[in-house]
Order: C-alpha cells, then structure tokens, then sequence
C-alpha cells in the first residue's frame, strides 16, 4: 500500500477519534426541561424529593404508584361496603395537574371518605374547580422573583420556575389560606389553600417548581417545601408519579438518555455499516458450476429394447421381462419367486396392496409363456400391458 494512502486512511481515523473526545469534554449545557420526573437529576426533576420523601415525611409510609388514580383507588374499593380498604392523603406533583375525568372523580369520592387530596400545579381541571368552588388566575404584573411563604412564618426568594399562578374566586367562608406569595411591588396572593370537601380535604398549591431538584438542594428554599408538605397529616401518604415518565419504557431508553452511552451506540452501529461495505466483496474466485453427468440408463435401455423389437425375437424380450419382474420381486419385496402358486400371490398383494386380480392374470401370462418358445407380436404386447398395469 502507498505511503500516501496510509496517511489519509490515519487522517480519516483520527477525524471521528478526536470529535468524540472535543465532544466528550466539552461541559454538558443544562437541561432546563420541567420534566418532574423522579429519575431525572435536571434542575426541575423530583429526583432529590424521591431520594428523601422519607425524610419529608417521618413517621409516616409513603406509597407510591403509577397507574390512573382511578384504577388505583378502584381496585382498593369495597363495593359489598361502600369503603375503601386503604386511608390517608393523595400527593400529586406537576407542573399541569391533567388526569382523566373518571380519575378525578374518583378522587373526589375518595376525599369524600374521610381522606385528603394534596395538589401541587400551576392548573386544575374544571371538574375540581367546580365542585369544590375555586378558580385559578395569573396577576397581571408579574415579576421575576416572588416571596413565598406559609401565614406568618418565614419568606423564602424564588426566581427560576416559579410562575404568577394564584388561587381565586374561592369561598372564603370555607376555603382556609394557608400561604401567599408576593411580588416587588409587595402585591400578596394566595397560592395555598385548604378546601374542606365532605368528611375531607382538598389542598392546591400553585408553585410545584419549589419540590424540584433546583430548590431542595438550597440550603434556604427547603424549608419552605418542608413548611408546605407539613400539612398532610396522615399516617400513609400515596404519591402519583405518572407511569409515562418515571420509568424505562424500553432498555435503550437509558442508553439514549447518557450521552456516552449514546455516542457508543452510534459508534458501533457505524463500525458495523462500515466492515459490513468493506467485506461485502468476494475473498476468493467465484467457483465455477460444473454441470452433472447427465443419466443416460433410460436412452440406453431403449436403444437395447428396439433392438430386439426390430430383430422380431418377440419370445426373447418376453423372457428377459420375466426375468426381470421376478428379480424385483426378489430385490424388493424380499419374496421367493421359486414357485408361483397361489400362497406367492397372496404374499405378493400383501405386501404390494395391488390389485390381486391383476397379480393372478401377469402369473398366469408369466407361467404360459415359460412353456413357449415361439411367441407372436401381439403376445408381447398383452404381456407388456400386463406389466405396466401391475405397476410394480
């Protein structure tokens, strides 16, 4: 191989090599999606809020799930009694609180047993803003940081993620304001609140934003996610973490989601594009195709046969037929040929299943034409139809 060819294909090798290690220390650009997924470490991740639920809540069991509320609360549902076989708080974390309509019914009914339904989102669906008697709103000077606090205690500064959405329109004889926020121009608004609803409660907390990865790990700002899941007060909390996006649908998900496992994949999928077009050409010269011995036994056993057809020796070919029938009989169906009587024919239409009829007349014809030593054309060829009658 040239010099100058190596030169190039050690060029072309180490493009790729050096692209991968520019692209593998170049610092990693944050990813500021709300996924509000527990198995993402992203900023607005819950993934830090998975690692010390326990914490938040001491004393308590956590459970959490992740099929519809509906089918979850359905199957612990006792229709012989009216009652569910579980108690205790629904915690719901989204940016968009958006479940079916049979799902948040049933989460009215379960509030309605004497539980409680704690939603942390920046929307509410209609169903719950019209049974419980509230509505959300965005202000209409909107800052970028807001003061977030629970009553009178302490306020806490937040700046990515939050949003203006407040609680509204609510009942006040019955809605209990549990905290505020307030912008620079210190307007104040709710943005936590208790609904009683039955023998149950309803909480709605508008800023999810505070129980993401960002917030928890401040030294300051947990508190005030601590402050605001403090007032779920039952012994066994369930949190709704959507299947969708909590788990690993398929096992390359994982490999997609790491950029070095996902430069590694690529890297091997092209290597084996890349050998398979290289070693797509033959190694070796083609073979070339010998064409077999063609089988000249039927020509020439009807070359044999014209002959004596044409030497008119009719009795001759009647002979060697004969000749050959029983050698097959022998060969074939291991029978001894020696005498033709009756016994031989049963024997022969057992094991042939021929006609019997047929194996009675070509032993007549052979046993005719033994004793013979002239025989006529047309002899021949009844002993013949005889033969390829009998067909064996």
């Amino acid at each position: 191989m040239p010099k100058s060819i190596k030169i190039y294909i050690f060029i072309l090798a180490l493009i790729p090599i050096g692209t991968i290690i520019i692209d593998a220390n170049r610092p990693k650009p944050i990813d500021w999606t709300p996924t509000y997924s527990i198995k993402d470490k992203i900023p607005y991740g819950l993934y830090v809020l998975n690692q010390e639920i326990d914490g938040f809540f001491k004393n308590k069991e956590v459970e959490k799930f992740g099929n519809t509320p509906y089918e979850f609360l359905d199957y612990k549902y006792s229709y012989s009694d009216s009652s569910y076989s579980i108690k205790g708080s629904m915690l719901f974390i989204d940016e968009g609180f958006m479940i079916d309509e049979e799902s948040t019914e049933e989460l009215l009914y379960f509030a309605s047993h004497g539980n409680s339904i704690f939603i942390s989102a920046s929307s509410f669906p209609e169903i719950l803003r019209d049974s419980l008697n509230f509505d959300y709103g965005y202000t209409s000077n909107f800052s970028d940081t807001l003061q977030f606090s629970i009553k009178d205690k302490e306020s806490y500064n937040y700046l990515k993620g939050i949003n203006d959405v407040y609680i509204k329109d609510f009942d006040s004889t019955k809605t209990t304001v549990l905290g505020y926020q307030k912008n620079t121009n210190k307007d104040s608004y709710p943005n936590f609140v208790r609904i009683p609803y039955k023998n149950g409660m309803f909480y709605f907390h508008t800023q999810p934003a505070i129980f993401t990865n960002y917030y928890l790990l401040d030294k300051e700002n947990y508190k005030y996610a601590e402050q605001v899941l403090s007032h779920i007060n039952t012994d066994k909390v369930y949190w709704y973490l959507e299947e969708t996006r909590n788990s690993v649908d398929h096992p390359m998900d994982y490999i997609f989601s790491q950029p070095a496992l996902n430069w590694a994949w690529k890297i091997a999928i092209i290597s084996i594009f890349v050998f398979m077009f290289f070693n797509a050409k033959r190694k070796q010269r083609v073979i070339p195709i010998i064409e077999p011995l063609k089988n000249t036994t039927i020509d020439f056993t009807k070359t044999i046969g014209n002959l004596y057809y044409q030497e008119g020796n009719h009795q001759d070919i009647i002979d060697k037929k004969i000749k050959f029938l029983l050698e097959r009989i022998r060969n074939e169906y291991l029978m001894d040929t020696f005498d033709l009587n009756e016994s031989f024919i049963n024997r022969l239409h057992q094991k042939t299943g021929k006609n019997k009829t047929d194996i009675e007349n070509i032993i007549r014809l052979i046993k005719k034409y033994r004793n013979q030593t002239n025989s006529s054309d047309k002899d021949l060829v009844e002993f013949n139809n005889a033969i390829e009658k009998l067909n064996i």
